[in-house]
């Protein structure tokens, strides 16, 4: 049986590392795109950057007219500060890392998609979209950008056997949230605000995105899936 095409925009994530062993060990060819070096045997790997349209044009090339299944964007970034002591330069970066690139993996994957019979694709938001969090306007915008644009994708292809969505993480345990937690009694506060008191692990992110892309029902569509521990929809 012919192996299945994923492009996993941002490929160097730390939650890219598990999903890559996850959806390797179902069968999946993995092209990836980031910005440094990968040396996986399992991966073909465009060295790019995520906001240059060319990064895409090479990737779906090296699957030479053959079906794109799924594509998953992992591309991210974190500033926390308030709106008084953000610049405007610096506001606009977080739109581009975590907007921008979203849409280019749409608008380019998409039109791929299209052309080969459809696919899967899925998104990260997070849950500062959905809860008033200190300190996160900018990546509030971004990522509340993710969603609503999720939503129309979902719509707009949803007769052209392509299914768009999105999963809101919590806190989850990465290299990018180290500065969040790097004391104990900051860990502590924030396990505090989660529901069931710990926090996410990248695993359970990888796990989630793979069955989207591999297993979920066909009918699934249009959905913001929240792996947060219950932090935007329970009451702590």
């Amino acid at each position: 049986m012919e192996r299945k095409n994923v492009l996993i925009v941002g490929g160097m994530s730390d939650m890219a590392s598990p999903l890559i062993e996850k959806l390797t060990s179902e069968r999946f060819h993995i092209i990836s795109i980031s910005r440094g070096d990968n040396n996986n045997p399992n991966v073909s790997h465009i060295q790019g950057d995520a906001l240059d349209e060319k990064s895409y044009e090479k990737a779906l090339e090296l699957l030479q007219g053959k079906s794109l299944d799924g594509v998953i964007h992992l591309v991210g970034s974190l500033t926390l500060r308030p709106p008084h002591a953000l610049s405007k330069e610096a506001f606009e970066e977080v739109i581009a890392t975590n907007l921008v690139t979203a849409f280019l993996s749409l608008s380019k994957c998409g039109k791929y998609m299209l052309r080969n019979g459809g696919g899967r694709m899925v998104f990260v938001s997070s849950v500062a979209a959905s809860l008033g969090l200190i300190n996160h306007e900018a990546i509030s915008a971004a990522k509340g950008g993710v969603e609503s644009m999720v939503r129309s994708a979902a719509a707009t292809y949803a007769q052209r056997n392509i299914r768009v969505n999105c999963i809101a993480p919590g806190l989850t345990d990465t290299k990018m949230t180290e500065q969040m937690v790097k004391s104990q009694s900051q860990r502590d506060a924030a396990v505090e605000m989660i529901p069931i008191k710990r926090i996410n692990m990248a695993e359970e992110m990888a796990r989630t995105m793979a069955w989207l892309i591999n297993d979920a029902p066909d009918n699934l569509t249009g959905q913001v899936i929240h792996l947060d521990g219950g932090m935007a929809n329970l009451r702590n």
